[in-house]
């Protein structure tokens, strides 16, 4: 089946999946939708095999076991992972938000041609700017002009504080969550009171939430940082602007008009930073409304009647009891472990499952925090954190073991592909899960193919000169082409001050003859005209008279 068959037929599924829920009373997002599919297909638990061939009737079962889930409201998962789809819509970097322009005007931007009034235009318009800050400064006018400096500085502490609210929330939720998690395991009659809650999916959930949070705050940071040099450069420049201009009556503008300039850079930098922190407050409370689960599955007073004789541990208390234990490397003949002590950039290197420990997340379905103090174990060049030392030594021992366990674990909940990073596990997925078919039965698809690739020869727009010639003959014939001597004769005449002075030459192109061939061979000639000038040479007589002779051949004597 080809890629553009197999590609028709996920959108049938997705768009059936997406008709049923309407017809149930929830609109449902077609990307939603779509990892949905993978999700179920993934569940072990719903004997989908992407390598197996699927009839029709497995179809159907995907699409009602896909409603099924995306309706179920009850579920921790689902907003988790609704949680994740809204995220990845909606979030960009620092570095996407610096232009001024909106979306709605960038495809209107891209149109117009380069002219150079637009760059005149924009900077008159930045000169314009840096005057009226400079009068605002000087309190001579532009008092219609919000102080953004101020603004700035109130509007960064609330929102670092709302985001720091929300990562409390979600630690203490998280501590609580685990603590009751390692109950169950350790306690048989924790086992039957706790296991009709859904403890893990409501973990999995939290840690996501503080996950995203973390970014929003690290770009808050961020911003604060900027904003807090840009206003020093701010004042500076107005200060050298004022030291410059001191009420001088005539200035040379090549002293304050780049000046006037850097001013209005340093203001457009505060106006970024103020769509910045506008955006990352309304990603903070959208994303709010994917926890609100938390507090229809688990009211406070039903947490707390659970939490009762349970030692609840924070991620820090966890940490500072694991911070005098490490690895021995002298255990390990074929591992390397890497310590703060012997690794440069250590607290920069990339841990693999969110920092979580490789170890817990498989065999315990808990996300713990790992210590690097105790050794980051390097193995096939990812590095592995981990709970405990006792964790470490086992991992070590077949690494592979481990974390084949975590990626079952991942199917299991696939809200796990996004906050433990495993999506490099599943890259399959995407090809595979387009080979399916939804009439009669779905072929599996083939391992090696012949297949071709075609690429634009000239991606740019052309720029063909046509009367370009790269045959020297044929520029050469073109050459003689334009001189247009082929038809022209060479003209020469005398005058009173140059007869009898020296005899004259000149060169013509005869023309040649030319010949075609038909079915009958015939020819014709005509006469070569003759003609003779007398008198040119001039006479006796002070005016000169010519005499025009025509000796042409009649056509009848040829």
């Amino acid at each position: 089946m080809s890629s553009d068959q197999a590609q028709g037929v996920i959108k049938k599924i997705v768009r059936e999946i997406g008709e049923e829920c309407a017809a149930r009373g929830q609109t449902v997002p077609e990307t939603l939708v779509a990892f949905m599919v993978k999700t179920v297909v993934l569940d072990p638990r719903n004997d989908f095999n992407v390598d197996q061939i699927l009839a029709k009737k497995d179809v159907q079962n995907l699409i009602q076991l896909c409603v099924a889930r995306l309706l179920d409201t009850t579920n921790p998962s689902l907003s988790t992972i609704k949680m994740q789809v809204y995220f990845d819509m909606n979030y960009a970097n620092r570095a996407a938000l610096q232009s001024v322009f909106p979306q709605t005007e960038m495809i209107t931007f891209i149109s117009l041609s380069k002219k150079n009034k637009e760059q005149q235009l924009k900077n008159l318009a930045m000169l314009v700017t840096g005057i009226r800050l400079y009068n605002k400064e000087c309190r001579k006018g532009g008092s219609s002009i919000d102080d953004l400096p101020a603004i700035l500085s109130e509007t960064i502490p609330s929102a670092t504080r709302a985001v720091d609210e929300g990562l409390n929330t979600c630690h203490m939720l998280a501590h609580q969550y685990t603590a009751l998690l390692e109950a169950m395991q350790e306690d048989q009659h924790r086992y039957t009171q706790l296991s009709s809650f859904k403890l893990k999916e409501a973990l999995f959930n939290v840690r996501q939430y503080e996950a995203f949070l973390c970014i929003l705050l690290s770009d808050a940071i961020t911003s604060a940082q900027e904003v807090e040099k840009t206003n020093v450069q701010f004042v500076a420049t107005m200060e050298q602007l004022k030291n410059t201009v001191q009420n001088k009556v005539s200035i040379d503008t090549k002293e304050v008009f780049p000046l006037f300039v850097a001013l209005s850079n340093l203001w457009t930098s505060f106006q970024d930073e103020i769509l910045l922190l506008s955006f990352l407050t309304n990603m903070t409370n959208n994303l709010q409304q994917f926890s609100e689960i938390q507090s229809q599955l688990f009211p406070e007073e039903v947490l707390t009647s659970l939490l009762e004789g349970v030692a609840v541990k924070s991620d820090e208390e966890r940490l500072r009891e694991t911070m005098g234990t490490r690895v021995n490397v002298s255990d390990f003949k074929n591992q390397e472990w890497l310590f703060p002590e012997t690794t440069d950039n250590f607290d920069q290197l990339l841990i693999q499952y969110h920092g979580f420990c490789a170890h817990a997340i498989g065999v315990k379905g808990l996300t713990l925090p790992g210590n690097p103090a105790i050794g980051i174990l390097k193995h096939k060049e990812r590095c592995y954190v981990f709970s405990s030392r006792e964790a470490a030594y086992i991992f070590a021992q077949d690494p592979e073991k481990f974390i084949q366990l975590n990626v079952e674990k991942a199917k299991e909940h696939a809200e796990l592909i996004q906050l433990l990073e495993l999506r490099h596990q599943f890259e399959y997925l995407d090809s595979c899960a387009q080979a399916r078919k939804a009439d009669k039965c779905l072929t599996k698809p083939t391992t090696k193919c012949d297949s071709s690739a075609q690429t634009d020869t000239h991606i740019l727009p052309p720029t063909i000169v046509t009367s370009y010639e790269w045959n020297e003959w044929e520029l050469r014939r073109k050459a003689i082409k334009l001189a247009n001597l082929r038809r022209r004769l060479t003209h020469a005449m005398q005058t009173d001050l140059s007869h009898m002075r020296r005899e004259s030459s000149t060169q013509v192109y005869l023309p040649r003859d030319v010949s075609t061939q038909t079915k009958r061979d015939s020819s014709s000639n005509v006469p070569r005209p003759q003609i003779f000038l007398e008198g040119l040479r001039g006479g006796s007589s002070p005016a000169t008279h010519m005499v025009k002779v025509d000796l042409t051949r009649a056509v009848d004597e040829t």
